[in-house]
């Protein structure tokens, strides 16, 4: 990974009732809060060793005095009417500004590893695009070499089908792609079950 690479981090604001809001419909605004605020101090973890151009993308106001640090982190406003044209927005910044291999992730991972995101990032010098699915039918993280906005387009965002809707349409467009291993997001109570690990906060309880 080089200066070339671009790691696109998209995170909601920390604010009571409005992160995670399947999670507080079980537990409550508060304990929601307290859980995003921890699945964003690990995917923070995880990335700021990378050696890429890393760019957190905020919901709704860029922070610039928050857990993420300005000198790792350069900080940028999601723009769009939907998931996928604000992802797409952000890609296609990515390669103006002439980045050769562009990787989104999320921001609610806990099963996602630095190591993964390096392995992402390799696999796109010979795939046009990278996607790591997640458990519920979307992905974790979608990565690729050119800009490809077709897969932004006409998707139905948060549903079992995403995932295979995108690799139909990269089907269609020949292209190849490169499938990383399938992980969990959080997003539900249930998916809290059996978590056992929070590495960088060891002894500290998720409730």
């Amino acid at each position: 990974m080089t200066d070339n690479d671009r790691l696109i981090i998209f995170v909601k604001n920390l604010e009571k009732g409005r992160v995670k809001t399947r999670l507080a419909a079980d537990l409550g605004d508060e304990q929601a809060m307290n859980i995003y605020h921890k699945l964003l101090v690990y995917t923070r973890e995880i990335t700021k060793q990378l050696n890429a151009d890393k760019m957190v993308y905020y919901s709704d106001s860029i922070d610039n005095n928050d857990l993420w640090d300005n000198m790792l982190f350069g900080k940028r406003l999601q723009e769009g009417s939907d998931l996928g044209e604000r992802m797409q927005n952000a890609l296609a910044e990515a390669f103006a500004a002439g980045k050769q291999r562009v990787i989104i992730i999320g921001s609610d991972c806990l099963e996602l590893e630095t190591y993964m995101i390096k392995e992402a990032f390799a696999v796109l010098e010979n795939n046009d695009v990278v996607l790591g699915p997640a458990k519920d039918g979307g992905y974790y993280l979608l990565g690729m070499k050119k800009f490809l906005p077709t897969l932004f387009e006409d998707k139905e965002w948060s549903t079992p089908d995403l995932l295979m809707d995108t690799i139909l349409d990269l089907k269609k467009m020949n292209a190849k792609y490169y499938l990383l291993k399938t992980l969990n997001d959080i997003d539900t109570a249930a998916d809290l079950e059996g978590l056992d690990k929070f590495p960088e906060q060891k002894g500290e309880d998720w409730f």
